[in-house]
């Protein structure tokens, strides 16, 4: 099954993450399909905190892909600061 899921990267105690397009069974910092975006969870007022490519969420969702419940609370969020 093909997911899409956060992918963590930065230093410790300093988060980022990438929102990519993995097959369930890879590992979660592993090999991943596609980056459609990113969530910066300490990002501050002047710096961009997530950014999705809504086409290439859509494509992926159409196509059967499952988001996460963390990377759905993203979307949603995303799509109430894009309004």
């Amino acid at each position: 099954m093909v997911v899409i899921r956060l992918s963590r990267g930065g230093a410790k105690a300093r988060p980022f993450y990438n929102i990519v397009v993995a097959d369930k069974r890879d590992r979660r910092d592993g090999r991943f399909i596609e980056r459609i975006g990113f969530y910066n969870p300490i990002a501050t007022e002047k710096e961009e905190s997530i950014r999705i490519a809504q086409d290439r969420l859509t494509y992926w969702l159409g196509v059967g892909a499952q988001a996460s419940s963390t990377v759905e609370r993203l979307i949603k969020q995303a799509a109430k600061k894009a309004a």
